[in-house]
């Protein structure tokens, strides 16, 4: 929008001058003064607020990891299949840390890492999700007779494979992307007429949606598997926390999208901050939750017999 400034020095008429992009008129129309920046800051409440919660939900992470590496030879631990375990607590964090690139003045090169991080990350932490399911399924057909066959296809190197060839395939989408058409930094002067609203443009929209439909496409998977196997014997039911947490993952998401698309400026980022770590807060409470309340508080439930009995294997 235009903005105009009187300039009262003639004395039979007013001569208009137009204000810089960056300005705009004062009330009295009589000189023109900045206009205010505004962007999700860390030093705004609400950017305090997100980036202590990212912080804590690493350190979280951090502590769960380490509880994990301490307890690694005791039943529950070894039976929930410690490596992805390892490898996914570490997507976790990722996913904690890749918030933090939505905070703070946009730039060139946090535009361009926000949505690879974040996209990276989740599609990291949904694989290694899909891969400990469908583990749980190949583990329940090995134990009927003749089924022995089905673990040569999820062997330790399978596991590791499965999961770098479903994470390359995102890193090929952002890789893509970033090529073609790339998020900058965008002033965005239509929200107010005072005010210049940093943010981010994505660039190509198909490009972000693919991202998030691909991140989709894994997480419906998992819980597909892990809801059709939530009914298995109960020596191999951490299906049911698998459920749960896709279950919760995948609202997260379907919510966030018409929440995204009618969010102006930066509450568009404080939006996709919150998804982040909502959905991230949610698989590391349901699938860790229960494991880090028997290891650390029931240790009488941490036996080979109890683990078996009880139904916390994947």
């Amino acid at each position: 929008m235009m903005h105009f400034t009187i300039n009262p020095s003639l004395s039979d008429s007013l001569e208009c001058t137009s204000c810089p992009e960056d300005f705009w008129s004062n009330p009295q129309r009589d000189h023109c003064v900045p206009k205010k920046t505004e962007f999700l800051s860390y030093h705004g409440p609400l950017g305090i607020c997100l980036t202590t919660t990212s912080l804590l939900g690493t350190f979280i992470c951090a502590v769960v990891l380490g509880i994990f590496i301490c307890h690694r030879r005791t039943p529950i631990v070894r039976a929930s299949n410690s490596e992805l375990s390892f490898q996914l607590l570490m997507s976790l964090k990722l996913c904690f840390l890749c918030s933090l690139l939505f905070i703070g003045r946009p730039r060139m090169w946090t535009c361009q890492m926000r949505h690879a991080a974040f996209g990276i990350s989740f599609v990291l932490c949904v694989s290694c999700i899909l891969v400990k399911t469908m583990v749980v399924l190949a583990v329940f057909k090995a134990s009927k007779p003749g089924g022995g066959a089905s673990m040569k296809w999820f062997g330790a190197m399978q596991q590791r494979g499965t999961v770098l060839f479903l994470t390359s395939i995102q890193a090929a989408i952002c890789t893509t992307w970033l090529v073609s058409s790339s998020p900058t930094p965008h002033k965005n002067t239509q929200y107010h007429n005072d005010k210049i609203v940093y943010e981010c443009s994505v660039g190509s929209t198909v490009g972000f949606a693919v991202l998030l439909g691909y991140i989709g496409v894994l997480a419906f998977l998992s819980f597909l598997i892990a809801f059709l196997v939530r009914n298995l014997p109960d020596s191999f039911n951490e299906a049911k926390f698998i459920t749960f947490s896709m279950l919760i993952f995948c609202a997260v998401w379907v919510a966030f999208v018409p929440a995204y698309v009618s969010s102006p400026g930066n509450l568009a980022d404080a939006v996709e901050v919150f998804a982040i770590l909502a959905s991230s807060f949610g698989l590391l409470i349901t699938l860790f939750g229960p494991k880090c309340y028997i290891i650390l508080l029931r240790p009488e439930m941490n036996t080979k017999k109890a683990v078996m009995g009880r139904g916390i294997v994947s």
